[in-house]
C-alpha cells in the first residue's frame, strides 16, 4: 500500500495551471465538441469514452502537417485489430522539421569533451543531405537503416532522413557486444548502417571499429556503412566492409537544400524496437508513424507541459525507447538536449552542470539515477541554480517515495515530478504526470489521457487501493503494428492478449490510490508469492535501499523445498558500499527494516552479498535472469546484459542449498 501522506508534496499554482497547455486543450475541446470537461479527470474520462473526439482534438492541438482524412477509428472493438485514422497521410519526419531558422534545434554534450549545438536550419540542411545520399544509395520506403550510435546529433539526423523517405530506422546503442547487434539487426536487415568510431565514458575512450568490421561481415543485408567522427581525428576504414565516413558519404549532396517527404499512410512502420532479449533473442516490435507522432505530441505538451523554445533532456541511450521519445520533442517546439556517457561524469555533477549551462526546462532521468545522486550526498539545490528547470521526470524503475523526498529537500522545491511508466512495447507511457494536479509522495500523478488503463486481478475485477495487473481496456493508436518477422501475428498476440482477451496485458505489478495515482510495484513476471501471498519487488527495494551500507539490491523467489518445491522462499542479494562485508548485526537490521515497514512474509529467508548487480543496457536489473542462474537454469541471451560477468556472483551459492 502507498503511505498515507497528508499533503502533497507539490501542488501547481493558479497561474501554472491556466497556463498549462492541457488546459487551453481542454477548453478548445469543450467549445470543439459541445463537452463539459470542469478537470482534468473529466478531460480523461472523455478522452476514453470519445477516443475519435479526443484524437482529433491530439492532432490539431500538435498541428499535425498531413491529411488526416474522414475516418478516425475503423474496427475500435478490436485489440489487436484496431485502426486508426485509415484515410491519413503524412510524413513523421516533416512534422519534427517544421522550422529552418537559427534558434538551438540540437545541443549536444558528451560528457566534458565535447559540446556543438546546431540550428533549425542547419539540422534541416544536415538531413536533406542525408535523405538524398541514401535515396542514391537506393534507400526506399519499408527498407530498414540502422544505427549502432551514441545519443548524439547525427543519430537523431539518420532517423530524420529515413523517415523523410519512408525507410524503417532502428538502432542499437555502441556499448552493445556483437552478438547483442547481431541479435537485433540481424533479424531487420538493414540496407544502410549508421556507425560510430567510439564513444567517451567514464573519462575513458572505447574505441567500437574493431567491433564494427566484425558485425558487418556478419549483416549480408548491409550495403553501405557510414562512419561517424566521434572519437579519433583519423579513420583506417579498411577492415569495415562498405564503410565510408559520414563526410564522404553525403558530400556528392551538400547543394541538396530541400527534403521530399514521402506522403504516407498513418500506419506505415516508423522505428522497430527490441525488447530486452534476456530470456531469448530480443522481440521486434514495429511501431507506426501516426501513432508515435500523435502519441508523443500528447505526452510533451498535454503531460509534460513542453512548449515551442523549452530546452528537453533525457538522459538515455539509443538502445532505450526514451531516445525515440527524446527526438519527438523536435515536433512540439522544444530545443533538444542531448547527452552521452557517464551521468556522474565532472565530480557526479555534469548533468546539473548541463541544465545550469543551457538553461534546462525539463531533466529526464532514471529512478536509479536518483537514488545515486542521494546515496553520494549530492545537493544540487546548494551547488547549482537550476532555476530554468520546470519539470523533472523519472522512469526505467519505479521511484520510491524517498526518491520524491530527495528531489524536492535536494534538487529543487517547486517542481512537477513525474515519475513516468511504459515501455518499448508501446514506445511511450500508460502512466505519467500533469502539470495541473498535484505530486504525491511515490505517486505517479495520473493514467495518460486516451489511454484506458485499470489495474485488474485474475479474474479480471478492477481493483481499487489493492495490487493487480495494468490493462488497458480499449484499443490506442501506438500500439504496435506487429512484430517483425511474425507473419500470423501469433507472437504479438501472446505477449499481450493471451491472459485477458482482447485487453492489453502489460505485465505490470500496479495499484490505483486514493489520490487517483499509480504506483508500479515491479514486473508481474518478478512478483514473489510466499505462502501464495503475491509480494511486488519494489516494494523489499525501497525497504532495503533505504540502509546507507547498501548501494542495491535484488530479490527472487527461490523453489523451496528444492527436492520437492511447493512454495518459493524470498531471497536477496545486497551490493554494499566499497568496503563493507556484510554480516550478522547488518542481515539483521535488513530483516528488522522490511519487517518493520512490510509484512512478515516479505522478509528475505536468506541475504547474500553480491560484487555487482546485473542489467540490461538500458539499466533494469534481472530478476528472472538471476532466477534462471540460481535453479540452476540457462539465461538463453546474456548479450543483452550490460554486465553478464555480475551472473557469476549468484552461480552455484552454497548458501542456497540449505
Amino acid at each position: 500500500m502507498t503511505d498515507n501522506a497528508v499533503a502533497p508534496l507539490w501542488t501547481p499554482s493558479a497561474d501554472r495551471i491556466a497556463a498549462a497547455n492541457v488546459t487551453a486543450f481542454r477548453l478548445a475541446a469543450e467549445k470543439r465538441w459541445g463537452v463539459s470537461l470542469s478537470d482534468y479527470d473529466a478531460l480523461y474520462a472523455w478522452s476514453v469514452a470519445a477516443p475519435d473526439q479526443f484524437w482529433v482534438s491530439v492532432w490539431e492541438d500538435g498541428g499535425v502537417i498531413g491529411q488526416r482524412g474522414e475516418r478516425v477509428l475503423v474496427d475500435g472493438d478490436r485489440m489487436p485489430g484496431a485502426k486508426w485514422f485509415p484515410d491519413a497521410r503524412l510524413n513523421f519526419a516533416q512534422n519534427l522539421l517544421r522550422s529552418r531558422d537559427a534558434r538551438d534545434a540540437i545541443v549536444f554534450w558528451g560528457e566534458d569533451r565535447v559540446q556543438n549545438r546546431m540550428s533549425h536550419g542547419e539540422l534541416y540542411r544536415a538531413v536533406a543531405h542525408l535523405a538524398a545520399a541514401l535515396r542514391e544509395q537506393g534507400v526506399q520506403k519499408g527498407d530498414r537503416v540502422a544505427a549502432y550510435m551514441p545519443n548524439m546529433p547525427e543519430t537523431a539526423i539518420a532517423m530524420l532522413a529515413a523517415a523523410s523517405i519512408g525507410a524503417i530506422f532502428t538502432s542499437a546503442s555502441p556499448d552493445f557486444g556483437a552478438q547483442g547487434v547481431l541479435d537485433r539487426f540481424g533479424q531487420t536487415a538493414p540496407k544502410v548502417l549508421v556507425a560510430c568510431d567510439g564513444y567517451f565514458y567514464g573519462g575513458k575512450t572505447i574505441d567500437v571499429l574493431g567491433k564494427l568490421g566484425d558485425i558487418v561481415r556478419q549483416l549480408p543485408s548491409v550495403k553501405r556503412v557510414v562512419v561517424v567522427p566521434y572519437v579519433h581525428a583519423e579513420h583506417d576504414l579498411k577492415h569495415v566492409p562498405h564503410a565510408l565516413m559520414w563526410s564522404d558519404f553525403v558530400m556528392p549532396f551538400h547543394l541538396v537544400d530541400d527534403i521530399a517527404f514521402e506522403p504516407l499512410p498513418f500506419d506505415h512502420p516508423l522505428y522497430i524496437m527490441y525488447s530486452s532479449g534476456t530470456t531469448g533473442v530480443p522481440k521486434c516490435i514495429v511501431h507506426c508513424a501516426g501513432g508515435a507522432l500523435l502519441q508523443h505530441l500528447k505526452e510533451h505538451r498535454l503531460h509534460a507541459d513542453v512548449k515551442p523554445g523549452d530546452r528537453l533532456f533525457y538522459f538515455t541511450t539509443c538502445g532505450w525507447m526514451m531516445w525515440n521519445w527524446l527526438v519527438s520533442g523536435l515536433a512540439a517546439g522544444a530545443t533538444l538536449l542531448l547527452y552521452d556517457g557517464s551521468p556522474f561524469a565532472s565530480d557526479n555533477g555534469v548533468l546539473f552542470d548541463y541544465a545550469d549551462a543551457e538553461h534546462m526546462t525539463h531533466f529526464g532521468t532514471s529512478a536509479k539515477f536518483i537514488d545515486a545522486a542521494a546515496k553520494f550526498g549530492l545537493k544540487p539545490r546548494e551547488t547549482h541554480n537550476l532555476a530554468s528547470v520546470r519539470a523533472m521526470m523519472s522512469t526505467g524503475s519505479p521511484l520510491v517515495p524517498e526518491g520524491f523526498d530527495y528531489v524536492y529537500r535536494d534538487i529543487k522545491a517547486d517542481l512537477q515530478l513525474s515519475s513516468i511508466s511504459g515501455g518499448t512495447d508501446i514506445i511511450s507511457c500508460f502512466v505519467l504526470g500533469s502539470p495541473v494536479l498535484p505530486v504525491w509522495r511515490g505517486e505517479i500523478q495520473c493514467r495518460g489521457l486516451g489511454m484506458a488503463v485499470d489495474v485488474w486481478d485474475d479474474e479480471g475485477r478492477p481493483l481499487r487501493g489493492d495490487k493487480g495487473e495494468l490493462v488497458c481496456t480499449k484499443p490506442f493508436p501506438v500500439m504496435p503494428i506487429g512484430f517483425w518477422g511474425d507473419d500470423d501475428g501469433s507472437k504479438y498476440h501472446a505477449a499481450y492478449f493471451d491472459r485477458f482477451p482482447n485487453i492489453w496485458c502489460h505485465g505490470d505489478f500496479c495499484e490505483i490510490t486514493g489520490h487517483g495515482g499509480l504506483v508500479i510495484h515491479g514486473r508481474s513476471d518478478a512478483t514473489l508469492n510466499p505462502g501464495g501471498v503475491r509480494i511486488g519487488t519494489a516494494e523489499i527495494y525501497r525497504q532495503v535501499e533505504k540502509l546507507a551500507e547498501v548501494v542495491e539490491s535484488l530479490v527472487i523467489g527461490q523453489d523451496w523445498p528444492p527436492q520437492n518445491p511447493n512454495d518459493v522462499r524470498v531471497v536477496l542479494f545486497v551490493k554494499l558500499r566499497e568496503g563493507l562485508a556484510l554480516d550478522d548485526a547488518l542481515v539483521a537490521r535488513i530483516k528488522q527494516t522490511i519487517r518493520d515497514n512490510t509484512t512478515p512474509r516479505h522478509v528475505p529467508a536468506k541475504v547474500l552479498q553480491v560484487a555487482d548487480i546485473p542489467r540490461t543496457k538500458s539499466g533494469k536489473i534481472v530478476e528472472l535472469a538471476v532466477r534462471n542462474v540460481v535453479h540452476g537454469r540457462p539465461v538463453k541471451n546474456q548479450e543483452a546484459l550490460a554486465n553478464p560477468e555480475a551472473l557469476a556472483f549468484f552461480r552455484d551459492r552454497q548458501e542456497l542449498a540449505g
